[in-house]
């Protein structure tokens, strides 16, 4: 058995390594946090008290570990991957469900600043160990199949012998099918602004590798599938923001709506989205004559997000038995 798991990880690992094409990390999910920043400087981010970070021990003989890169944003954790974790607690009864963050920077910064501490993936991983679970169950939040992903089947085979049976669920964008999911939830949530004279722009973090078409593909399934006037780009890739201001002006619009493609709302959607620099998404758009209203909510906020993710759970669960 402990033969076939290793052998069945290893597949995992090589299939993703082919997907992700050499993909580099996804700060897309969310974002590298400053670690030079004094607490004087730094904004509030909330109530830190108010999230559980899950790292109870007692977890029982089968376990859901959900893993993300991770947030210093307090509100936005509890908000987004809270959330998902819920909503797989809900799904999963027979499932002790703990978190692990990839980001150790992220980590590092949250335990300096609030005295909370998160596992990392290896620390989940011996606690795991540690409790006596059998039945491991991985469900990453990533938004793509890229290097975190990787990384993580990766650090997970090096655990091939320690459980009975171990699982790996897929990120958010895998299949068409998730496409057109994301897709019905991002334009649901965003129906109220759709009247016309407004532009909606989604802003993903984007990567150099060849991963970021996953960003050209929801343009692709938005506008085929009739929403026009829904735009995507990126912070760190294309579409860039010159991209999406470049074809918003190709229309009649009062109006843009900015929102991030990124499971939580951390830096890169508070700063390089709705800052007050001048080089942010929102002055921009100002600059440019538009009306700017930015709508500082992840996807992990979204239900129908968080469904995807169950659903993605639910299949791994289903190569068990």
């Amino acid at each position: 058995m402990k033969k076939l798991l290793a052998l069945l990880l290893s597949a995992t690992l090589l299939l993703t390594l082919l997907a992700a094409c050499g993909a580099p990390s996804e700060g897309e999910q969310t974002d590298p946090e400053p670690t030079q920043t004094t607490e004087a400087e730094e904004p509030d981010t909330g109530d830190a008290s108010k999230d559980d970070p899950r790292n109870q021990d007692e977890i029982g003989e089968s376990e859901l570990l959900v893993v993300s890169f991770g947030t210093s944003y307090n509100d936005s954790r509890r908000l987004t991957i809270g959330a998902i974790e819920g909503a797989l607690e809900k799904a999963f009864p027979g499932y002790a469900v703990r978190r692990g963050f990839t980001s150790q920077i992220i980590i590092d910064h949250v335990k300096d600043r609030d005295g909370v501490t998160i596992d990392n993936v290896g620390q989940a991983l011996d606690r795991a160990v540690a409790n006596g679970v059998k039945t491991l169950v991985v469900q990453p939040t990533h938004l793509m199949n890229g290097l975190e992903y990787t990384d993580l089947v990766n650090e997970l085979a090096q655990y091939s012998d320690a459980f009975e049976k171990v699982a790996v669920g897929q990120p958010l964008l895998t299949s068409d099918e998730d496409f057109q999911a994301v897709m019905t939830a991002i334009t649901e949530a965003t129906k109220e602004y759709d009247d016309g004279k407004t532009a909606i722009c989604f802003m993903g973090h984007g990567t150099e590798a060849d991963s970021n078409a996953v960003y050209a593909k929801m343009q692709t399934t938005l506008t085929e599938a009739g929403y026009a006037n829904y735009y995507v780009g990126t912070v760190e890739a294309t579409p860039s923001l010159d991209d999406v201001l470049a074809a918003v002006q190709k229309g009649e619009y009062e109006r843009v709506v900015l929102m991030p493609l990124m499971i939580v709302a951390g830096d890169h959607a508070n700063n390089d989205m709705a800052g007050e620099e001048e080089d942010s998404w929102k002055s921009t758009f100002e600059k440019a004559g538009y009306q700017v209203e930015c709508v500082l909510k992840g996807l992990g906020e979204l239900e129908a997000i968080q469904q995807i993710f169950v659903e993605h759970a639910q299949a791994a669960m289903d190569t068990l038995q």
